[in-house]
């Protein structure tokens, strides 16, 4: 597996502290590979209902091996417990005070920034598959997505 910190420092400096929008350049770092990223949240899912924690009967051979050949994080919290004020602290780096999304049926702000949209201005493909349920209609690429 990666070191942990160096993914997680990578992360963070992706976040730079909800920029506006139209200025999201960011610097160049000589000789950096691009890495592929793939962030997977699920809904009320516990921690341990999968098959390479042990879990006695589900099986789950394909977080098995993103487990077992990328960065699995044994450790993790969120900042509320509503599915969509946490889904936008997650992609805004924000807590509910800040970014507005207080429960299931607010939308963002028009200006709100996702850290998608870095990984956007760094020359990333990016998808989100799932609920949104922060705004926005049914299938519309989302901010920060490019489907």
């Amino acid at each position: 597996m990666r070191s942990v910190s160096v993914i997680v420092s990578a992360a963070l400096s992706l976040f730079v502290a909800a920029a506006p929008a139209a200025d999201l350049d960011l610097p160049a770092i000589d000789g950096a590979k691009p890495l592929n990223v793939v962030f997977i949240l699920s809904d009320d899912h516990r921690y341990d209902v999968m098959s390479f924690l042990g879990h006695p009967w589900v099986e789950t051979p394909a977080m098995d091996a993103l487990a077992r050949d990328g960065v699995y994080f044994r450790n993790a919290m969120v900042t509320t417990s509503l599915c969509s004020p946490s889904r936008a602290s997650i992609l805004t780096g924000q807590y509910m005070h800040n970014h507005g999304v207080v429960d299931n049926n607010v939308a963002t702000p028009p200006a709100t920034v996702f850290f998608p949209q870095y990984l956007q201005a760094a020359g990333y493909q990016t998808g989100f598959f799932g609920k949104w349920h922060m705004g926005g209609h049914g299938d519309d690429p989302q901010p920060g997505f490019d489907r």
